[in-house]
């Protein structure tokens, strides 16, 4: 009787196997327009409480289904969701194409990486500005993209002179020259336009910004030890787009900014124009500039050649004339006075850039870049006029392959720079050719894990070999987790363009020793977790948790010599730079709010002690609270600086800034107002900027804002209505 039982029972359980394994449900998802696997796309069953994503092919498989009627909800980012009723069992591969939405979230795809993989799908960790925050900070500060920067988290804008307003990038706590600014892939300036070069590239006709924290050198070369920065332009399009910018500020500074795009079949155009006059402020009335008095004009026109569907050539050029004095506010409105203190920088620039991208076939491209780049720069305090001439040239050809489950990237460049002193003697002059060879590969190891690796072979002239690898690993557990982590090297060559030299005006600075002095090199780690999921139907929620480390080898130190001159040496040991930063994100209906947190502990440890960086904030916060709809936007931003370390080896006070925006979109264009750092928290409120004497006065180190409060009003005019930005 008992194996009778047993029998049944046993029949029972096969045939409830056989049939969960019958009733299996697969689904293919396509794009209508094009009949591409959509991969990622959600199915989803409230009855059952089942679902499933798609793979490579857009396929998806559901899995011991009982059988019956179910409602299945069909979605995919970017397009119009579908439900099916469908009753199971279905034995058919279920085909289902869906449609764009003009009203959703565009994918965002990414070119620092140099592939056209989105987002969500590269191992090396990417932060994106877009269009819309683009849009917030052009408002706050239409002049350049310091406010841009300023404001992520993590990085610091390092004002170098109170004279000049020039500022450094810093990421991560490391110093700007570890920072690669790129502009549509093309290195940036740097050099001898140093502090300068922030202060100088406008953000209107800017699209997005991407920004990479850790070395980054295996796609771009040397000087991308901290991080790199690339700044994405705007490219015409079928409909035409004109944004005329007007602002005022309540310091007495105006600028205005023209852009203009349009593209018929064969041919497009974008015409950028900006001008910027600031007058002399002084808002502690202590007879020295925290403003200096600037007059600044940068034009870019760019033209656009469309061949064929398959091939696009654009060239640009890029003119700026920038000139500011600052110092004694009576020789600034005197033109100048040999008994007092002005420092003056007039700076002239003119560069090229040209690429042209070919198809070879689905999955094949060609990409050609060249640039030229001319920078003229004249310094002038009391008994001092530095002033040269700098030529860089970036030469490029990269040929990528996007396959189904891996990318690859191959290419060569050549980068030089001469920079020619005007003196008597020509001793500071430097020339230098940079020639590497590098690949990148993404592969997809299954659907959960995607690796990146690298290698790149650099050629210095003067300086040797660098052998540059790098490595990156993603981790996707479902929708809502993702974790990468990755590392590499990178390495700088050593020129006198300084945050040090910089401070004293490159004054009594000894040439570089090309024999005496070896090029820095680093190595770094990053690892970061991010979490996106709703918490509510109305409340999403989204943190992500960043730990890195980074040491730089060889570190170039400026000494001063017993003879009254200084020089450079290399670092007995290691900088080390390692923290965390935490991002976390709310959003309910129209309104967003962020929080970010940064710790930075960056350590000297060639000094005695391995003391903390000087003007490096270990602890750093913010909260920015944002209400935006089709009509209005309205900011409130509060930001935390903890006290830094100064050179003397004094601590500075921590401060807290705070900002309110307000936007009102209109169908013709945009008016803003922006009350920046109302509660007015500047240096001079803690200590003094300039100690006397007035006419060889002393600058401390700048590691609060000088300027305090900035209000400023403006308009945004634009004649072919506004574009959408979603």
């Amino acid at each position: 009787m008992k194996n009778i039982i047993w029998g049944i029972l046993l029949s029972i359980s096969m045939c409830a196997y056989a049939n969960a394994q019958i009733n299996t449900l697969k689904i293919k998802i396509l794009s209508e327009s094009n009949n591409q696997p959509l991969v990622g796309a959600t199915i989803y069953s409230a009855q059952i409480e089942k679902g499933s994503v798609t793979d490579l092919d857009g396929m998806a498989t559901l899995y011991s289904i009982p059988g019956g009627i179910y409602d299945f909800t069909i979605s995919f980012l970017g397009f119009e969701s579908v439900k099916r009723t469908i009753e199971i069992p279905y034995t058919e591969v279920l085909v289902i194409k869906l449609k764009e939405d003009d009203e959703s979230l565009e994918e965002v795809v990414l070119q620092s990486n140099r592939s056209t993989r989105t987002i969500q799908r590269i191992p090396t960790r990417i932060e994106l500005i877009g269009a819309e925050e683009l849009g917030e900070k052009n408002a706050m500060n239409a002049t350049n993209i310091s406010m841009v920067l300023r404001e992520s988290t993590g990085i610091q804008m390092q004002q170098t002179s109170l004279s000049s307003g020039n500022s450094n990038i810093r990421i991560q706590g490391l110093d700007g020259r570890y920072t690669q600014l790129l502009r549509d892939g093309f290195p940036l300036y740097g050099g001898f336009s140093s502090g300068l070069s922030i202060m100088q590239i406008p953000p209107l006709d800017l699209k997005q910004f991407e920004i990479i924290k850790g070395s980054s050198s295996t796609l771009y070369g040397g000087g991308a030890i901290a991080g790199l920065v690339n700044m994405i332009s705007k490219t015409p399009e079928e409909e035409p787009d004109l944004d005329i910018m007007l602002t005022q500020t309540h310091a007495l500074g105006t600028t205005g900014n023209v852009f203009y795009s349009k593209r018929n079949n064969k041919f497009g155009v974008t015409l950028y124009g900006s001008g910027h006059y600031q007058k002399e402020f002084d808002p502690e009335d202590d007879g020295f500039s925290n403003l200096p008095r600037t007059k600044s004009v940068s034009i870019n026109p760019k033209l656009f050649y469309y061949p064929s569907e398959k091939t696009t050539f654009w060239f640009g050029i890029n003119g700026t004339y920038d000139d500011r004095i600052g110092g004694d506010i009576n020789a600034i409105r005197n033109n100048g006075n040999s008994n007092l203190y002005t420092e003056e920088n007039i700076s002239k620039r003119i560069s090229t850039q040209a690429i042209y991208t070919t198809e070879i076939d689905t999955i094949r491209s060609l990409n050609i870049k060249n640039s030229f780049a001319y920078f003229n720069r004249n310094l002038t305090v009391p008994s001092l006029n530095f002033k040269g001439n700098q030529f860089n040239s970036f030469t490029e050809i990269a040929y990528n392959e996007q396959g189904l489950r891996a990318d690859w990237i191959l290419g060569v460049n050549l980068y030089t720079v001469d920079f020619d002193e005007e003196s008597t003697t020509s001793e500071r002059d430097q020339n230098d050719i940079s020639a590497g060879l590098f690949i990148n590969n993404i592969f997809d190891i299954t659907d959960n894990w995607i690796v990146e690796t690298g290698f790149r072979a650099d050629y210095a002239k003067d300086w040797g070999f660098f052998p540059l690898p790098k490595i990156s690993l993603l981790f996707k557990a479902n929708n809502s987790f993702s974790s990468r982590i990755g590392g590499g090297l990178g390495y700088k060559i050593p020129d006198i363009f300084t945050e040090e030299a910089e401070f004293i005006n490159f004054n009594n600075i000894l040439a570089i020793d090309k024999d005496g002095l070896e090029a820095e090199r680093s190595y770094g780690v990053n690892l970061d977790f991010n979490y996106d999921t709703y918490l509510t139907n109305e409340i999403g929620f989204s943190i992500n948790q960043l730990f890195y480390v980074t040491a730089i080898q060889n570190g170039l130190l400026l000494t001063d010599t017993t003879t009254g001159f200084f020089e450079f040496e290399n670092a007995q040991d290691d900088i080390v730079s390692k923290g965390a930063e935490t991002n976390i994100k709310f959003t309910y209906k129209d309104l967003k709010w962020f929080l970010n947190y940064a710790f930075i502990d960056t350590r000297l440890n060639y000094l005695n002690g391995n003391p903390q960086k000087p003007l490096t904030a270990m602890h750093n916060a913010g909260s920015v609270v944002m209400y935006e709809n089709e009509k209005w936007r309205i900011g409130f931003e509060t930001y935390y600086t903890g006290k830094q370390l100064l050179s003397n080896g004094t601590k500075t006070t921590d401060f807290v800034l705070m900002g309110l925006l307000g936007m009102r979109n209109f169908g013709w264009g945009t008016i803003f107002v922006n009350f920046e750092n109302f509660t007015d928290r500047r240096q001079s409120r803690f200590s003094p900027l300039v100690l006397p004497p007035t006419n060889d006065p002393t600058f401390t180190e700048i590691y609060a804002p000088a300027d305090g409060f900035i209000f400023s009003a403006g308009i945004i005019i634009k004649p072919f209505g506004q574009k959408e930005h979603h």
